[in-house]
């Protein structure tokens, strides 16, 4: 291969568009209004794209998509929180507004706080403070 890819975004599945915009509107994303309630994007901070559609826009372009099954995801997205107690402030918006908790905030063996909670698609989204030392 003469190039090296880049990691551009991530692109998100949603059973339910709505539902899963007003989870990283509430993880604190800026997102774009639903594009015919198919298809929303958000730029995030370090400039990667997050981008989430709906099963039918999905299958518009891939015929033979199938959705996932069950309830948990196949992705497990992380986001970094300026400190500690934001770790513990994040889950507990999340969860407090019916968002599954997946693991409570634990002190984590690298040095960070670290929490995850379920999107509704069943992905994990895990929170990371800062790390400290030791």
């Amino acid at each position: 291969m003469e190039t090296t890819p880049v990691l551009s975004g991530l692109h998100l599945w949603a059973r339910d568009i709505e539902r899963t915009v007003a989870f990283y509107r509430a993880v604190g994303l800026e997102i774009d209004d639903p594009f015919e309630g198919e298809f929303v994007n958000a730029t995030l901070a370090n400039g990667l794209s997050l981008a989430i559609g709906s099963y039918p826009l999905t299958h518009r372009y891939d015929p033979s998509f199938v959705p996932p099954t069950g309830s948990k995801g196949a992705v497990a997205l992380q986001f970094d929180l300026e400190s500690r107690p934001a770790v513990d402030e994040m889950y507990q918006h999340l969860t407090s507004a019916g968002h599954a908790g997946h693991l409570a905030p634990i002190d984590a063996f690298w040095g960070s706080r670290y929490a995850e909670v379920s999107d509704p698609d069943g992905n994990v989204v895990g929170f990371h403070s800062p790390r400290e030392a030791r």
